[in-house]
């Protein structure tokens, strides 16, 4: 069983692998969520995802607005 801080750990690499694979920054992460109801600054946003200190629905708004249609937990 994995403890929290590992849990942490892997939403932060997933949300931050999927906006390396699709080339996206903090700046165009921030605008796609804007024109979606979401609005959190580049900073305020790099700050969430180092913290890994956010909700399930913001890292579900963050992976539909990127693009991403699967989640892979395991690199197996």
């Amino acid at each position: 069983m994995k403890t929290d801080d590992k849990w942490i750990s892997l939403v932060k690499g997933i949300l931050r692998a999927e906006m390396t694979r699709r080339g996206i920054t903090y700046d165009q992460l921030s605008e796609r969520l804007a024109a979606n109801g979401v609005n959190e600054t580049p900073v305020n946003l790099r700050n969430k995802v180092a913290r890994g200190g956010f909700s399930a629905a913001f890292f579900v708004q963050c992976l539909s607005v990127m693009g991403a249609v699967t989640v892979r937990l395991t690199d197996d």
